[in-house]
């Protein structure tokens, strides 16, 4: 074991005789940890690094912390990029992702806010113009709903084959959200007769905005206060975020601060030089917020190297229109199809887990997925959606099926080819 410092109690020498632990020591020990942990002397030996014992059954492990710590060898981690980081999709398991791994995407920095002189307004065309701190909303009832969010240009279109899903589509994340209806707040200040648009406008230094139709405000978007169980964070957009379940990231106005009723758009930068779709006849797509359906292989993907015989082909799937009903994976290039299994609970506009069953034979193949909801809308292939958008529809709103090529030596390369 050169090169590496160990602890001579930790490792028990061949042919030695294990250490005699008395129980009335053990309890001892633990009775003085116990103590220890009460009087917060043993606050900061918990946060300490941990040595990793060869056998943990010699000694007792750490106490208690204040906060939780993932394993030495588990470290997920974003993929910071500036203005952007990426989930590690390749690295999680289920469709919740933990709150800080949830990607990120900022048009101006993080602001600094404090919570308690934090307040939204909500004027315009309404009766009653009124002003909510963060315990005045958290007065109404709450509602909790788990849904995907994904920016609109959540595509790596020119990746080489050295890449993973998170840098393929990493802008795609899960959660649990918890905050009040937007109509619950709308009927408290009485809506007007005529008014057909809200503006949502954030906290930070870009005054991000965006047009909201009163129909979905009415519908199921929510002010949101908590995620996964805690408050939001900071990236995510605390105190208080709009969450508007299957539309695309940025409307899900971050730093909620302000949010005005009118009886037309406002025609913001976000959705008028920004956020479009141009089409090949020289026109472009405006309001086009709602997330198509989409589905990405998670593994086996780059880095990994599998070996001959039984895998497990994993993936997510998810749609902006409602839900999951089918997914479908090939192994020979999208020539022949089979439906995966869906991992319950499937539901509307969230990710849902696929898994595939398949025996590998060792040769070349490429394995890919495509999702299927409940309007009956098909993911589509690159070469699909480029004849009806254009090569000028880049790089919003861009979903087509992705490809994995298995070499023979069981290493996996995203086939970037797809796309062309």
């Amino acid at each position: 074991m050169a090169g590496k410092d160990v602890d001579s109690t930790e490792v028990l020498k061949a042919g030695s005789a294990a250490p005699s632990i008395k129980r009335r020591e053990l309890v001892a020990g633990l009775v003085g940890l116990s103590g220890a942990a009460v009087a917060g002397s043993a606050l900061s030996a918990s946060t300490a690094p941990q040595r990793i014992s060869l056998d943990p059954t010699r000694a007792p492990g750490a106490s208690t912390s204040a906060l939780g710590n993932r394993a030495g060898g588990e470290q997920p981690k974003r993929i910071p990029l500036g203005i952007i980081s990426l989930t590690p999709l390749q690295d999680l398991h289920g469709t919740i992702t933990p709150a800080d791994l949830h990607f990120e995407r900022h048009h101006a920095g993080i602001p600094a806010i404090e919570a308690a002189q934090h307040e939204l307004l909500i004027h315009g065309m309404v009766e009653r113009t009124l002003k909510f701190s963060l315990a005045d909303l958290k007065r109404f009832p709450s509602v909790t709903r788990t849904c995907f969010l994904e920016c609109s240009g959540n595509l790596f279109t020119n990746a080489p084959e050295q890449t993973t899903p998170q840098m393929l589509c990493g802008l795609t994340s899960q959660s649990e959200w918890t905050g009040v209806a937007l109509s619950t707040l709308l009927r408290e200040v009485g809506v007007r007769p005529g008014a057909k648009w809200l503006l949502a406008e954030g906290s930070d230094a870009a005054v991000m905005t965006r047009s909201i139709p009163i129909e979905k405000a009415r519908d199921d978007a929510l002010v949101v206060y908590a995620q996964n169980g805690e408050a939001i964070r900071p990236e995510q957009g605390y105190p208080l975020r709009l969450l508007l379940p299957g539309w695309e990231g940025n409307t899900s106005i971050k730093w909620l601060r302000r949010i005005e009723v009118a009886d037309q758009s406002f025609m913001t930068r976000e959705e008028t030089s920004k956020y479009t779709d141009p089409l090949p006849d020289g026109t472009a797509r405006q309001f086009s917020v709602v997330m198509d359906a989409r589905s990405v292989i998670t593994t086996p993907t780059y880095p990994q190297h599998i070996e001959k015989g039984w895998q497990e082909i994993r993936g997510l799937a998810w749609s902006g229109r409602g839900r999951i009903t089918q997914v479908d994976v090939s192994i020979d290039a999208g020539r022949s199809w089979q439906p995966a299994v869906l991992q319950g609970p499937v539901l509307p506009k969230a990710h849902t887990r696929f898994t595939q069953p398949w025996h590998w034979d060792g040769q070349e193949a490429e394995i890919q997925s495509r999702a299927i909801d409940e309007t009956g809308y098909v993911q589509p292939t690159a070469k699909q959606l480029l004849a009806v958008r254009g090569p000028g529809s880049v790089p919003y709103h861009l979903n087509p099926i992705t490809a994995w090529r298995v070499a023979p030596s069981g290493e996996m390369f995203y086939r970037g080819d797809a796309w062309e």
